[in-house]
């Protein structure tokens, strides 16, 4: 079955599936450092309140998932081949999962750590999704473009 043949719920679950094979373990590492780091400055501030936990739990989630799916895009193992040839056909569309869980997740932190309302920690969520999103996917492009050459 050709890709342009499949339903757009096949290309929804491609597209999932294909985000679980970054390194995920070493994202999480980068992640917690990150996050680490950022509440460190922030501690040192002085500032102490709930809210200083927002600024880090983005940082961290951002990392996260930027090392996670462009990791991803640029492994060169050889399982799941026809997932990830699936992947390379489509970077945009393979790096939506994760710009979609960023933005869920750190709409989350900043509704609940910091001092945002719903619209608010949506609007600040928004822009870190939307430059991984766009990280992502000319990643995936400059790849499907060096293969294919």
């Amino acid at each position: 079955m050709a890709h342009d043949e499949m339903s757009r719920r096949e290309n929804r679950q491609l597209a999932v599936a294909s985000a679980t094979v970054g390194p995920w373990r070493t994202a999480a590492g980068v992640g917690a450092v990150v996050g680490a780091t950022a509440l460190g400055i922030d501690a040192i501030s002085g500032h102490w309140s709930l809210g200083m936990l927002a600024g880090p739990a983005g940082w961290a989630l951002f990392f996260f998932f930027l090392v996670g799916t462009v990791g991803g895009q640029l492994r060169r193992d050889t399982s799941e081949r026809r997932l990830r040839r699936w992947a390379n056909d489509h970077p945009w569309q393979s790096a939506l999962p994760a710009a979609g869980g960023l933005l869920v997740l750190d709409m989350l932190a900043q509704l609940l750590l910091g001092d945002a309302g719903l619209f608010g920690a949506f609007f600040l969520a928004l822009l870190p999704a939307g430059i991984l999103l766009a990280v992502a996917g000319i990643v995936g492009s400059v790849k499907q473009a060096r293969t294919k050459e």
